[in-house]
């Protein structure tokens, strides 16, 4: 058992019969009355997202889970198959789990908490970024790009991103996972 001077960003808990992810936290030290902790907590077993507030010292059951380097290899429906790096064994997890998964091309290496107690994969962490190429985009117009625009562009995955306007078909550019913003171009 922990406590809520224990919770960090990644830690896995039950709380309310499910098993939850905390995505961010806030220690509150008000002027007047007891401390608490704002929490946002993701269900691993249906992606939704909930806030909570623990009151300070109060007790959470902590899940032990181990991370393990996984390999996306397909999609099949609501089904992402991955395999593990060091064993190939091959896991199947419902889209509802990951975080980004229209940014997932095959081959990316991901990051997969297992909980240790019954072996079942609770999330998937994402690269930090990912590079794709654009397959669709409008031309850009010679001489708007004085100002901070952005124009839609599909890229190899499906996934539509907001793109300055020189970026081409063909471009590979570095997409953050969390934002789904673009950070560069890659030069080929």
């Amino acid at each position: 058992m922990a406590n809520t001077s224990d919770i960090r960003n990644g830690l896995c808990i039950k709380h309310n019969h499910d098993i939850y992810k905390i995505i961010e936290f806030l220690h509150v030290k008000p002027g007047k009355g007891p401390a608490f902790v704002r929490t946002k907590l993701k269900s691993l077993t249906n992606g939704k997202v909930l806030e909570n507030t623990f009151s300070a010292g109060h007790k959470i059951e902590t899940v032990r889970v181990e991370t393990h380097t996984f390999q996306f290899l397909y999609a099949e429906g609501q089904d992402y198959n991955f395999m593990n790096t060091e064993s190939y064994e091959q896991i199947t997890i419902n889209k509802d789990v990951l975080d980004s998964p229209e940014l997932l091309k095959e081959g990316e290496h991901v990051m997969v908490q297992i909980n240790t107690e019954t072996d079942l994969p609770l999330a998937v962490d994402m690269p930090a970024s990912v590079v794709l190429e654009v397959t669709y985009a409008e031309p850009g117009v010679k001489g708007n790009t004085a100002t901070n625009a952005t124009k839609p562009a599909t890229v190899e995955t499906g996934a539509q991103v907001n793109v300055p306007l020189f970026i081409n078909e063909g471009d590979k550019i570095k997409i953050d996972t969390a934002t789904w913003a673009y950070i560069e171009r890659i030069n080929k």
